[in-house]
């Protein structure tokens, strides 16, 4: 079931993508495992195990530096994205200066005593690899959380409306939403208590 809800869900496919220390290259966790997980080497789509003592660093939890806050590591592909097209990017091995400013361009307001040249060179090679192995397009970047918002706004708008009678009425289709549910059936019950 893992397996299908990874590759069920299209947007933000980079939400997936692991680095290990000791490995070259990027993965994509496929399934959790009792002692561990299947990741996928995301060039050669190779499939592996590893075990719950390696050390994973989710891409989706690196940020980096900037003087007045940290921005998340997407959020820098996203730009470096769109300043390329959508095409691959300057190579890991470029010089100092290129790579400085190519770092530049991509995240203007970097803290340039805090993200060394080794975290550019990793930056500009983890972009490209991800590039090639068709993760870098404009569909990678949409969000799942919108339509969920939405969904929960449009709940919010007809429970002002009419605050009686909504109640009900969302408590069905918000059944799957575990924090809705509870919100829901909570208010039915302690007014249903009260009249009763």
């Amino acid at each position: 079931m893992p397996i299908a809800e990874f590759t069920k869900n299209n947007n933000m496919l980079l939400e997936k993508i692991i680095s290990i220390s000791g490995k070259p290259g990027l993965f994509k966790l496929v399934s959790q495992l009792r002692n561990g997980f299947i990741i996928e080497d995301v060039t050669t789509k190779k499939k592996v195990s590893i075990g719950n003592s390696s050390q994973v660093s989710l891409l989706d939890n690196i940020a980096m530096f900037t003087f007045d806050k940290e921005v998340p590591l997407f959020e820098v592909f996203e730009n470096i994205a769109k300043n390329y097209e959508y095409k691959e990017t300057i190579s890991h091995k470029s010089s100092d200066e290129a790579l400085k400013d190519f770092m530049t361009a991509s995240l203007p307001n970097y803290d340039t005593e805090r993200v060394y040249a080794s975290d550019i060179k990793k930056l500009a090679q983890w972009y490209n690899l991800l590039q090639k192995a068709g993760y870098i397009t404009p569909e990678s970047f949409v969000k799942a959380e919108p339509e969920t918002l939405d969904g929960v706004q449009e709940e919010v708008s007809l429970d002002k409306d009419a605050p009686k009678k909504a109640a009900p009425k969302t408590e069905k289709p918000a059944a799957p939403k575990v924090k809705a549910t509870s919100a829901a059936k909570a208010a039915p019950k302690s007014t249903h208590t009260k009249k009763g």
